[in-house]
């Protein structure tokens, strides 16, 4: 089956940074929704008319993956408003219960990048965000996509995947 809007392809993937240093690494299959939120249109764009059994390295820059690192979307809180074990990488869905930060956007999930006795450093960006990317693909399976997943335009619901062209700020699976 000709991969076409819309279906689902299987991929793995070795994903690096544009100087080659391995990021992620999918060994096992995972299905993805072709023609809607699971996949980033420049990834789409490569699949497209191809079959099981294309392989294909893409370079994608920030523009074309997570968006260009925006400065904006760092933010200083309270060291109180956190729970004691708190520590670089853990993710908050929205600022902590408390915060009284103007411009915090309540839906994006925020990754703790630095702990101070006084404050926290929280980072809206995705943490892909600014990174040039270096994507090497193949396709294991395409199918048909079932009713429910032409309706949702994903194959696992409103889940974000590292594919997922959610706006910068969403969690990295």
């Amino acid at each position: 089956m000709q991969i076409s809007a819309p279906c689902v392809v299987s991929l793995t993937w070795r994903l690096a940074d544009a100087q080659g240093q391995d990021i992620d690494e999918l060994a096992d299959p995972l299905e993805f929704f072709f023609g809607g939120h699971d996949l980033l249109a420049k990834v789409e764009e490569s699949l497209a008319g191809h079959e099981t059994g294309y392989a294909t390295t893409l370079h994608l820059e920030p523009e074309h993956a997570f968006g260009d690192y925006n400065p904006e979307l760092v933010f200083f809180e309270a060291r109180s408003l956190f729970p004691e074990a708190i520590e670089p990488g853990m993710q908050f869905d929205g600022p902590p219960p408390g915060s009284t930060t103007p411009g915090i956007d309540p839906e994006a999930i925020y990754t703790v990048t630095e702990v101070y006795p006084g404050h926290v450093v929280l980072d809206g960006n995705h943490p892909l965000a600014g990174i040039a990317l270096r994507l090497a693909m193949t396709v294991r399976d395409v199918r048909e996509a079932t009713e429910d997943e032409i309706a949702t335009g994903s194959v696992g619901g409103p889940a974000v995947t590292v594919f997922d062209t959610a706006p910068p700020g969403t969690r990295l699976h």
